[in-house]
């Protein structure tokens, strides 16, 4: 019990950490920002320490099959930490942030083509922008973006190399999947890589279909500002992060359920040396 009391308290204090990170590495961040960033980071920590301080879950998703949590978290603070730093970097520019807009620039102009995700977020910038913004705004996209693949390519090499989740670790369904609802008439196997395949499918696309959306959007009401380093931050982090997030969490469903198939083909194939015979249903 006392080291699942710590767990919780470690996970709620990076939790903190990554909400108040661009509150912490922006110059000049507001009062109020400041005040509402902590009020959120808080009620998420609080969130997450019940959650992982209780015996059966209720939210949160493989949460003892790791490392895929842990992916995400790291990549989710990526994107917010080296976002911020470039964006301080134009303000009070240091060797570290010059390197992170240097490299983020050439990186971002290797993606930006047309019809690529950071082309069609660059789109939702009003004519007027300015070229700088743009710039920096197409730094910020492009970085997000490659650390979102970069996430994504090690999570598939967890899951081929690392034999994920472990040998001789059981895995209960039930626990690492509380929103998991399996249907009455499908079986497990075929709603696993079912709803692998949706989750596969929203991350691929939602990269292209997002900015559409937004361009439409901005049509009717007043565009977002991104002039606003915090709104920049958090809505580049949430474009890139979610589609990855979701492709891991399908890459994850396919990989449990390939388990749970090759344990009944076992299973079956055990039974029927032992001689049960399958019961013919009556048509």
């Amino acid at each position: 019990m006392g080291f699942t009391i710590i767990g919780a308290l470690i996970r709620a204090s990076a939790v903190i950490l990554l909400i108040a990170t661009p509150s912490i590495i922006l110059p000049s961040t507001p009062g109020e920002t400041g005040q509402m960033a902590m009020l959120v980071a808080i009620l998420a920590a609080i969130a997450t320490f019940a959650e992982y301080a209780s015996k059966t879950p209720s939210l949160i998703e493989f949460r003892e099959a790791p490392p895929v949590n842990r992916i995400r978290f790291l990549a989710l603070f990526a994107c917010v930490f080296f976002l911020s730093s470039i964006l301080r970097g134009q303000v009070a520019p240091t060797t570290f942030t010059v390197f992170l807009d240097t490299a983020g620039e050439r990186l971002a102009e290797m993606i930006d083509f047309p019809l690529s995700p950071v082309r069609l977020m660059i789109g939702l910038l009003p004519e007027s922008t300015p070229e700088a913004t743009i710039s920096i705004f197409r730094t910020a996209a492009g970085v997000a973006y490659i650390i979102s693949i970069l996430s994504l390519a090690f999570m598939v090499i967890t899951l081929r190399f690392g034999r994920w989740p472990l040998p001789g670790r059981s895995f209960n369904i039930w626990t690492n999947l509380p929103l998991f609802n399996p249907s009455v008439h499908m079986d497990v196997v075929q709603k696993l890589r079912r709803d692998a395949a949706v989750n596969g499918i929203f991350g691929l696309t939602l990269p292209f279909f997002v900015p559409a959306v937004l361009q439409l959007v901005v049509q009717f009401v007043d565009p977002i500002s991104l002039t606003n380093p915090h709104t920049l931050v958090w809505s580049v982090t949430a474009w890139a992060f979610l589609p990855s997030s979701l492709i891991m969490r399908g890459l994850a469903l396919s990989r449990i359920a390939n388990i749970l198939e090759s344990k009944q083909k076992r299973a079956l194939a055990k039974a029927l040396e032992d001689g049960w015979v399958p019961v013919q249903q009556s048509a």
